[in-house]
Order: structure tokens, then sequence, then C-alpha cells
């Protein structure tokens, strides 16, 4: 077992959310096709994923890559404790996300004034508003449809450079004004270390407490997991990633992608952290992921070494 003094204040059990089918697929240039979407759903299912972003409501010429993730979304909710995610970019999007009965729409926030222009052509305070029509809109229907808003560029932007930590916490006592259910923090770049990640998370809790619900971070330069660990010492909980590391943004060309789920996934299993996924199961999807996409960068480690001898052997015992 490993030394209390260094899991005490570690969860015991994390969540991961697969944001493959649309943090994933929106970065590469292949347009899956609609089955084997329904197919990826399934297994990853399969192998105990019980939260999964399906797609995003975003006009099918901006993202032909998503263009049906209305039926992705459809086929996702018919599985029994399934929390089906969809991102939207604005209030017609989330209208699209009421109409479907998404148990949970993500709603990107950047911190970065110059990636909020490039990305959604608006700026950080029309977006703040546009988040408060959304939450308008929902409680006039009476929906259940809960709002996560996602702090992308958190820790800076290949656009504007360095974001000020005190403009992350403003924007998020802004949404929170607004009636936001939950707020997660991105490294939509990969700019974020472990010193940041605890520097900036301490920050966002004391305004946010357990409302800061997630953490998003990319691997561009090998820090992913450790910047996970950061976060997880802060007592968060809940992470996304992606099957075989896919992803990335576009502002930021050559950008290695999310955490591999896989990666992730060993990494919490070593340290006696509950999942609730079957490894070996993962491991079978990333392989057909990886086939689905051939051509496309894959990225993580696990999967070319396996588990450890010792892992294999606890698991069997």
């Amino acid at each position: 077992m490993h030394p209390s003094r260094f899991t005490e204040s570690l969860p015991r059990r994390v969540v991961v959310r697969e944001m493959g089918l649309r943090d994933g697929l929106q970065s590469v240039a292949t347009i899956l096709p609609t089955a084997d979407k329904l197919e990826w759903i399934r297994a990853a299912y399969e192998a105990g994923q019980r939260e999964i972003e399906v797609g995003s409501f975003v006009p099918p010429k901006l993202l032909p890559q998503l263009a049906d993730t209305g039926e992705v979304l459809a086929f996702a909710q018919t599985l029994p404790g399934l929390r089906a995610t969809v991102l939207v970019p604005n209030l017609k999007g989330a209208e699209r996300a009421l109409d479907a009965n998404a148990e949970m729409m993500l709603l990107p926030l950047s911190a970065s004034h110059a990636h909020s222009l490039a990305n959604l052509r608006k700026t950080p305070a029309d977006v703040v508003a546009e988040i408060g029509r959304i939450r308008a809109e929902r409680d006039a229907r009476g929906s259940r449809t809960q709002i996560e808003v996602g702090i992308s560029t958190a820790f800076g932007c290949t656009i504007q450079g360095r974001v000020d930590p005190a403009e992350v916490v403003r924007l998020v006592q802004a949404v929170l004004d607004a009636g936001v259910d939950a707020v997660s923090l991105a490294d939509t770049v990969g700019y974020a270390d472990p010193a940041m990640v605890s520097h900036l998370f301490e920050r966002v809790l004391k305004v946010a407490g357990d409302k800061l619900a997630c953490g998003h971070f990319h691997d561009t330069r090998g820090l992913g997991l450790a910047n996970v660990f950061a976060a997880m010492q802060l007592g968060i909980a809940r992470f996304d990633a992606c099957t075989a590391g896919i992803g990335g943004c576009p502002h930021a060309p050559g950008a290695s992608g999310n955490v591999a789920t896989e990666d992730l996934t060993y990494m919490l299993h070593s340290m006696g952290i509950e999942t609730g996924l079957d490894f070996d199961r993962l491991l079978a999807l990333r392989a057909r992921v990886a086939q689905w996409l051939a051509g496309e960068a894959t990225h993580g480690t696990v999967w070319k070494t396996g588990l450890p001898k010792t892992m294999k052997e606890a698991a069997h015992a």
C-alpha cells in the first residue's frame, strides 16, 4: 500500500469523463461514420465509462465531424446510467441541447480575450451575457439540463500569452452569478505545470467551492498527468480525457491532444484510486479508435507497454 500521508488528501474515487467523441474528433480531419461513433460509445460504456461528451451542437458547416450529434446523443441516452454531455457555443446550440433533453451542456468561456474572439468571435463579457440568456431559457422551459462552464485557456494562450489568474477568478464568479451549475478549468494549449494548477485551483475553489467540478488538461508538453495529480491533491475528483490522447486546439498548431484516457486510468489504478473502469476493455477500445482514425496522430504510453507485472498479479490475487 501507499503511505497514508501521501494519499490521505486524494479522492478515493475519480470520474474520468471521455471527451474523444467531441474534443478529439473536432481536432482531426477524418469524419467518423455515425455507426462507428455508436460502437465507440457502446464499448466505452461496457468498459465502465459513465460520463461521455458525445458531440457539439455547432453548425455542421463549421464542424462536419460532429454534424450527427443529435443522433449520437439519442443513442447515448438509451444506455442506463450514462451521463451524456454536449458542448454548446451559444444560445442557438443550447436550444438544440434543451430540445434533445441533454443531461448536461458544456459552455466554453475563454479567459483569454484574444482566444475568445478567435474561437467564438465574441469577447468574454459577451459570452457571459450569452450564458445568462441560456440559463434563463433553460429555466423558462422548466428543463433539468445542467449547465457547466469550461474556462478555457485558464493557464495561458498561444495568441495572447499570459492569462491573469485574477481574470479567471473574475469570470468564474461572473458565471456563478449567472446561475450555472458547475465550472471547470481547462489548460487548452498545454501551458500549465503542477505549481500553476495548485495556485489557480486553490484560488478558484475559494470562489466556487464544490461547483468547481472538473479539470481538463492537455499533454502538449508532457505534464498532463502531473497536472491531474496536482488538482487531485486539492480534492478535484473529475477529469476529462480522450481515448488515444486525440484532440487539441485549433489555435495551438502541433499541440498533442488531451490526457489519454488509458494513461490516466493506469495512474489512478496504480495509486489505488477507484474509477469503475476496465483497463483491458479501454485498451481494446483504443486499438479500434486508432484503426478508425488511421493516419491521424494518436498519443499515450501505456498502450505500448501494457500493465506492469505487479499490477497484473494484484488484479488476479
